[in-house]
């Protein structure tokens, strides 16, 4: 950020989920949670902050899907955004706009960047051997075609990428391809397309990438591999009939290839949070000011189409941010193998809400698992024991014990005229510690930023015991007083720094607290006078047998997708 800039602006973007899925845990760690937590972290810090993401909702997983189900392309994609937008809602992820990828703006925010590429000179025609299911008569996307990867040999690769290797494919170029549908051999024809010259952008995106400092390892060395290899033209359009028309003659017929139109999704929730507010042209601080930072939270599957094509799109069209940091995470598996919703094997959102335990659990726990270098485990063991054995025992007795023992022998009262020796050194290390976890949320470091707050409440409890106010009470109530009037601070400002992890909970407590301030600066601040505003209640609760196990057996059942669509 230059210096002379009153107010940092940042965009948080979510990788755009495919609405033919319901999501599952490994999805809201791998994208939706970190990108909260960072937006709510940036509002928090006084950033002009806008977080948006959308549905992905074009393209023949949209087509193939509805066949599947009987349904046309329009109800699958209606009823799957409203089950998409709900679960997001339960788990408190704060988009400032959640749209869609099938609504006008996009349709013509993606076919005026089309144009603007065209006529800058990166698009060229050229023939496909896409592959064709004789069965349904439609082409088949690249997702649908499974087969053995020609680099790695993993046999479940996909048409557009193996998961395993993470290399970048065709379906022509499988070994063995088969339809994901129906098992079924694919045929292919050949089909006039148009494409992308991704290579007209390759030493500009080398240079950019080799410089770019705030992206992690994993992230830099997995573009710089893909620019070794040398980019190819990359084909932009399919033979279908649901998805963003192209708008040139002679591919009238045709639509944009998925990866080609949902990057500009991004774009495209932008400006419709402007028009929402009246400011059609709010959309242009985000994306043309280079002052502004840019995060794209995402998959590592994701990572080759966000470092190398999008910004590739971006250097074609010009006059646009590129992103400041791709944050590629890895995966989250369950019990000892990877999420699958056609094995039934995870932990699966859209029966979480009726599980009967607070957001603000799953996402302590969750967060704790988002995996930012390397792949994570969901293990339900582990979840009680960090609920009840950390988020329990530790933040939550810290601020129990302080506010109900405020309560009980102060009316909930306490005030002081300064603060020195033994409580201004509780105060001023948990403001410590809260800026430490304040800037590791700034460097994306999520776990890190958890480990401190949680030593937050470790230094108050100390400091409670040390005290022994329900002794110091009985002789010297004044001093005890003070003891607990420095807890309530040190609560204040846990309080504070837990916004960004657990906002639900964070409000309750600032609320018990009379806590005005919510900023930063609340954690230096000094109040001489508390006064809590009603009894207090047990902040969290310990997690008992019966519940996990009544969560578990919700939140393990994968709803059929057909379920949504009973006539």
């Amino acid at each position: 950020m230059s210096k002379g800039v009153e107010r940092e602006r940042v965009l948080v973007l979510c990788a755009l989920p495919y609405t033919n899925a319901v999501p599952h845990v490994g999805n809201l760690v791998g994208s939706h949670l970190p990108a909260d937590i960072f937006a709510r972290y940036c509002r928090l810090k006084g950033k002009e902050t806008l977080f948006v993401g959308a549905t992905d909702e074009n393209g023949t997983p949209t087509e193939v899907a509805a066949l599947e189900l009987g349904v046309t392309p329009q109800e699958l994609t209606d009823t799957m955004y409203r089950v998409h937008r709900e679960i997001y809602k339960w788990f408190e992820i704060s988009y400032d706009n959640f749209s869609r990828t099938s609504t006008p703006t996009h349709h013509k925010t993606s076919q005026e960047f089309f144009l603007k590429i065209y006529a800058n000179g990166y698009i060229s025609e050229g023939v496909l051997r896409l592959p064709y299911c004789e069965k349904d008569k439609l082409f088949l996307p690249d997702r649908y075609v499974e087969g053995t990867c020609p680099v790695c040999g993993y046999e479940l690769a996909r048409g557009d990428q193996c998961e395993k290797c993470s290399t970048l494919l065709d379906p022509i170029q499988l070994i063995n391809p088969r339809c994901k549908v129906d098992g079924s051999v694919p045929v292919f024809k050949d089909s006039k397309q148009l494409f992308l010259e991704l290579g007209k952008v390759q030493d500009r995106l080398q240079a950019w990438i080799g410089s770019n400092q705030a992206w992690k390892g994993q992230v830099t060395s997995l573009a710089l591999g893909w620019l070794k290899e040398g980019l190819k033209k990359r084909s932009i359009t399919r033979d279908l009939r649901w998805g963003v028309p192209v708008p040139l003659d002679g591919y009238r017929d045709k639509v944009f290839y998925v990866w080609f139109d949902a990057p500009i999704g991004y774009i495209s929730a932008t400006k419709e949070w402007g028009d929402a507010r009246g400011d059609p042209r709010a959309w242009e601080r985000f994306w043309t000011d280079e002052r502004t930072r840019i995060y794209n939270f995402l998959g590592k599957d994701n990572i080759p189409f966000h470092t190398i094509f999008w910004p590739g799109m971006l250097f074609a069209h010009g006059g646009l941010n590129l992103p400041y940091d791709v944050v590629g995470l890895q995966f989250c598996n369950y019990e000892g193998d990877k999420i699958s919703k056609s094995k039934n094997w995870g932990v699966f959102c859209e029966n979480i809400p009726q599980a009967g335990l607070d957001p603000d659990i799953w996402r302590y726990y969750l967060i704790g698992i988002i995996p930012e270098t390397r792949d994570t485990e969901f293990k339900w063991d582990d979840f009680k024991n960090k609920v009840n054995n950390e988020l329990v025992a530790n933040l939550g007795n810290f601020i129990h014990r302080t506010t109900t023992f405020a309560w009980n022998n102060f009316g909930g009262e306490a005030t002081v005229d300064g603060v020195a020796g033994d409580e201004k050194a509780l105060i001023d290390g948990v403001a410590r510690l809260g800026e430490e976890s304040l800037a590791l949320l700034g460097e994306v470091r999520f776990r890190e930023a958890m480990s401190k707050l949680l030593a937050m409440a470790d230094l108050g409890n100390e400091y409670f015991q040390s005290k022994q106010p329900w002794k110091l009470v009985k002789t010297q109530k004044e001093e005890c007083a003070r003891v607990i009037h420095a807890c309530l601070m040190a609560c204040e400002s846990i309080a504070i720094v837990l916004q960004p992890f657990l906002p639900a909970s964070s409000a309750k407590i600032l609320d018990l607290l009379g806590t005005h301030d919510r900023g930063v600066s609340g954690l230096w601040k000094h109040r001489p006078h508390v006064q809590l505003s009603a009894k207090p209640e047990v902040p969290f609760r310990k997690l008992e047998d019966d519940q996990l196990e009544a969560a578990k057996k919700l939140a393990t059942k994968s709803r059929p997708a057909s379920d949504y669509f009973k006539r």
